[in-house]
């Protein structure tokens, strides 16, 4: 069958211009000039004799026709994106996966011998990075323009956050609280016999959601627990968990760690918790992929074994809700 379709081109920056409603920000992200965007849209308006975009002033609105293409066009590059990653996964086998780093280290990283005996074929590549951990609270979007499906590099990612990822497939993993954590010369040397006795040693904080007021801190957990009378601003920050819990395995003082992250070192006697008490996060452990990588069977088979080892497996049997 041969179709009649303009070109490719313009269809890409109608899709980037409406998810933006921004010729300027669609450009940058196609790597051309507003101007050619400009251009490319008008051409596409020509080929159809309709307007797709009323110009404002100072914003960009899309028309009752443009919302009405938007979708199909969006799930022509969604199949098109299906169609590469299958031949490239029969190619390779591989599988890419993201996640925050103190997730990736602690949590994630010990386990990965397992996934690699029940899965020799598959050559997995594991990178981390801040931009997986929400920062800006917990009622808002990520923006859809940092994590388009169509424009990010892995085919999994595992993310920190509130959940709300549009366009997304979105699993909830871990919804894990914040304990208070020592190592257990600490806890000898200086007793921490109730919370109140906090006010005698030092207060690690971790900043890893650097949206203050947005996550359980310190003055959080003194206030769950009735302490009055301890500065919960002391101390030395970090700026992500891992230095965090390794300030507090050094015997630098006490921190509020997530308890996934912890286990290892609990269990091997590494640290200890001295009051059983957890403050609720308002953020969770999310897995998010694209849709048109879903039915992959590396992708499959990563969050088969990741819904198992997280005891998420009851909670979702097919990876179908999209993240609103």
């Amino acid at each position: 069958m041969a179709y009649r379709l303009p070109p490719l081109g313009s269809l890409r920056a109608f899709e980037s211009a409406a998810r933006h409603l921004s010729f300027k920000l669609a450009a940058e992200e196609l790597h051309v000039t507003p101007a050619a965007v400009s251009q490319q849209i008008k051409g596409l308006e020509d080929y159809l004799g309709v307007r797709l975009f009323v110009r404002l002033t100072r914003a960009l609105a899309i028309t009752p026709q443009g919302e009405a293409m938007l979708p199909k066009v969006r799930a022509s590059f969604d199949c098109l994106a299906e169609a590469v990653a299958a031949v490239h996964a029969g190619a390779s086998g591989g599988l890419n996966v993201t996640a925050p780093p103190s997730f990736a280290t602690r949590w994630l990283v010990p386990r990965l011998p397992g996934f690699a005996a029940a899965h020799p074929e598959i050559r997995l590549r594991l990178s981390s990075s801040s931009d997986s951990v929400d920062r800006r609270g917990t009622g808002q979007r990520v923006d859809s323009e940092a994590h388009d499906p169509r424009e990010v590099d892995s085919e999994l990612s595992i993310r920190y956050g509130a959940g709300h990822y549009p366009g997304y497939i979105v699993e909830r993993l871990l919804a894990p609280g914040w304990v208070p954590v020592c190592s257990p010369r600490l806890a000898s040397s200086r007793p921490l016999r109730i919370p109140q006795d906090l006010a005698k040693h030092v207060l690690i904080h971790d900043e890893t959601i650097d949206d203050a007021g947005r996550h359980p801190g310190w003055q959080e957990w003194l206030a769950a627990a009735g302490v009055n009378g301890v500065d919960s601003e002391r101390g030395p920050r970090f700026s992500n968990a891992v230095l965090a819990v390794e300030a507090a395995l050094d015997g630098q003082g006490v921190a509020l760690a997530l308890q996934p992250l912890i286990e290892a070192d609990l269990a091997a006697g590494r640290l200890v918790v001295p009051f059983d008490m957890a403050v609720p996060s308002p953020f969770a452990y999310y897995l998010v992929m694209r849709r048109a990588v879903a039915g992959r069977p590396p992708v499959l088979a990563f969050r088969d074994w990741l819904l198992n080892e997280t005891g998420a497996r009851g909670a979702s049997d097919e990876p179908a809700v999209d993240g609103v």
